[in-house]
């Protein structure tokens, strides 16, 4: 019963710091699994995803211990289990890269099938395919529990992934890091994240080559010591409160971030009418010079759009003039949240893989309902710029990827915060 109150109209203005990369910390945790030494990982966002990676390697016996708010020290020295099967793993989406931590281990791993955002359906064949390329045989168990196992060490070979696939490409690096040999992963995906598990994976003793490019090659060790590492910074959050300026016709400054990791986002903040302004370690907003016009979108695989960022960005096209389409290239399914902005007045038509917006549209303020995860920070948008009272329901989803998205919207600020309330009376016990 927990949602966020949204008194909208409000321009951004302002700073935010952005918060290590949800997408690497939940494959880097799991990566520790295979270290022999304790590890301690720095600009840890403080998101309910990661509590629950850290609750399961905790379940399977390792030390887990938080030192400050983005700071885990992890010793997976008495980690017992190769078999993570418990509630708390059927309910992040992410737990599959137990299955290729785990397998690089102990040559087996028994891991539920993952849960989390409900957008789509995650297969995780190209996943099973990169593991029988090593050795390790599989079987789905009561539908619902992949067993995974080889009978010796796994062996190094070559892996073409029939599709880009971000998870399969880092779980099957995880798989082969302490395989025997060569393991070549083709058509590899690319992603910021991906990269930055292959530096933490390196950092300890690795010998990864290649990440971020579409051809990887792991050469398999035995031993891999403990280190101190920094995640990176978050793209999807910070193009999130890109949008979120844009959207508001706001001017904010984005800190803490690579800026050469939010080409592609820029690139179409340019061509609405946004100034952008880049630094170091930040990017400068500024949509208060002139009036924002239409655009198209296709997403794709890295270096192209995010499909994490095309919720955010749908929302920002329907407040401005023109009419745009949005080519989601890569989840079919992720549109659900497009009946929940056509509640606050987005005039919004899906057909198969397109969304044609009709911008111009001045929102108001209604109940709606997140669907998942980036769909949830597109209706928190939606409510920043609309006329009236928005009330977004089912906030664990935004939760699992947003570190204290209300503080940090009320900084720049906006009128928002989160209130529960008992499902049997309308009175606000916790705000």
């Amino acid at each position: 019963m927990e949602k966020y109150v949204i008194n909208g109209g409000k321009v951004l203005d302002g700073e935010v710091t952005i918060s290590g990369a949800k997408n690497a910390a939940v494959a880097i945790i799991p990566a520790v699994i295979l270290c022999d030494e304790p590890c301690r990982i720095e600009n840890i966002p403080n998101i309910s995803d990661v509590s629950l990676i850290g609750r399961i390697l905790q379940q399977l016996g390792a030390e887990v211990k938080r030192i400050d708010k983005s700071t885990l020290y992890i010793d997976p020295r008495m980690i017992n289990s190769h078999v993570a099967t418990t509630d708390l793993v059927r309910g992040m989406r992410a737990s599959y890269y137990l299955l290729g931590a785990l397998l690089g281990r102990y040559n087996k791993a028994k891991v539920a099938l993952p849960g989390g955002c409900n957008f789509c359906a995650r297969p995780i064949d190209q996943h099973l395919k990169g593991f029988a390329a090593l050795g390790a045989r599989h079987e789905l168990v009561n539908g619902a529990i992949i067993d995974v196992k080889a009978d010796s060490r796994l062996q190094g070979n070559s892996v073409y992934l029939d599709m880009v696939s971000v998870g399969a490409t880092m779980n099957i690096m995880l798989a082969a890091v302490k395989a025997e040999g060569l393991t070549v992963i083709e058509n590899a995906a690319k992603e910021p994240h991906i990269v930055d598990l292959a530096n933490f994976l390196n950092s300890m003793g690795a010998q990864i080559r290649g990440a971020g490019t579409d051809v990887i090659k792991i050469r398999g060790v035995d031993y891999l010591h403990g280190v101190t590492y920094s995640i990176i910074p978050d793209q999807i959050e910070a193009g999130t409160y890109m949008c979120a300026a844009a959207a508001t016709r706001g001017r904010v400054l984005v800190k803490n971030i690579t800026p050469k990791h939010l080409d592609s986002i820029t690139a179409k903040l340019r061509e609405i009418g946004c100034e952008i302004k880049e630094y170091d370690e930040a990017i400068l907003v500024d949509a208060t010079k002139k009036p924002l016009t239409r655009c198209n979108i296709k997403t794709m695989p890295h270096p192209g759009f995010p499909t994490d960022c095309q919720p955010q960005f749908t929302t920002l096209l329907a407040t401005v003039n023109g009419t745009s389409i949005v080519n989601e290239n890569v989840w079919e399914t992720r549109y659900q949240y497009v009946s929940e902005l056509t509640l606050m007045g987005a005039h919004i038509s899906v057909e198969g893989r397109l969304a044609i917006i009709e911008g111009g549209s001045k929102l108001k303020g209604a109940p709606v309902k997140a669907t998942d995860l980036r769909a949830g920070a597109a209706l928190v948008i939606a409510g920043l710029c609309a006329d009236g009272v928005t009330e977004v329901g089912s906030i664990q989803y935004i939760e699992r990827g947003y570190e204290n998205i209300t503080e940090k919207l009320r900084a720049l600020g906006a009128d928002i915060k989160k209130v529960y309330k008992d499902e049997s009376s309308d009175n606000v016990l916790r705000a």
